[in-house]
């Protein structure tokens, strides 16, 4: 059984007077294994931002399953679902959503202070944690005392710490500059390579390279997927440009 398995998922947006109905996602099917990381790419309108905010249990489809190890979290009660994220979830975001009132150790720990944690615990966790993202001198600061680099890099500490099953990434290089970028990429490839899933909803050609799986998103459907497999980075970037370029001028990939 896969960790992550949406069937056949569907979306649709009615307008306030019910006039118009927007399809957003239509029939979406695929699976993520333990252990993968998978880009999705597709132009704004897609349906890869609905489809996010549904596996983050923050939207919920109109039909169709979305199944975490084997709970079907479109099932949630409103008041299951906070408690499903915290224990389950990791975010990142292209805005990294950190607390400016906060330093970055505490907002590493908030997760886990919602949780209940100990103090003990929660240094523990950190500790290793702060040493391999190279964060421990700015432990203490505020985040409008550091880099854009160095808060994603908080952001993706505070996603990890509570182990959580699958990590979802939103344009997550989005902010930052060519090098705090690569420095992010790598860091995603080090914990995907130590066992964490991650989903990552990206414009950016660049950063799907890093991904071993790319799936591409049109009109609410998946249109076609990429394994990195033996490719080179070179041959992924070729590839996924020709998938790109197909999306944007309208054509149908090659069977």
């Amino acid at each position: 059984m896969s960790m992550l398995e949406v069937n056949n998922l569907k979306k649709v947006y009615v307008t306030h007077f019910g006039s118009n109905k927007v399809k957003a996602l239509d029939n979406v099917t695929f699976n993520v294994d333990e252990g993968e990381f998978v880009a999705v790419m597709g132009e704004s309108g897609s349906g890869k931002t609905t489809l996010l905010n549904i596996l983050a249990s923050l939207d919920k489809p109109t039909s169709g399953e979305v199944r975490l190890e084997g709970k079907n979290i479109a099932m949630l009660s409103e008041s299951e679902i906070s408690a499903f994220r915290r224990q389950n979830l990791g975010f990142v975001f292209q805005d990294f959503n950190l607390l400016d009132t906060f330093s970055i150790r505490d907002n590493i720990y908030l997760p886990l202070v919602l949780s209940g944690k100990k103090l003990d615990y929660m240094q523990k966790k950190l500790e290793p944690l702060a040493k391999m993202l190279g964060i421990n001198d700015i432990l203490d600061k505020f985040p409008y005392e550091v880099s854009g680099g160095q808060k994603q890099r908080a952001a993706v500490a505070r996603a990890v710490i509570t182990d959580p099953k699958l990590i979802l990434a939103d344009e997550p290089t989005g902010a930052l500059d060519s090098r705090s970028a690569d420095e992010l990429l790598r860091l995603f490839n080090k914990i995907n390579n130590q066992g964490q899933t991650i989903l990552m909803v990206t414009h950016s050609t660049k950063a799907a390279c890093s991904a071993k799986r790319v799936m591409f998103i049109k009109d609410g459907r998946v249109f076609h997927q990429i394994y990195r497999g033996e490719n080179t980075y070179e041959e992924m970037y070729q590839k996924i440009s020709q998938i790109l370029t197909l999306l944007a001028t309208g054509g149908d990939r090659d069977e």
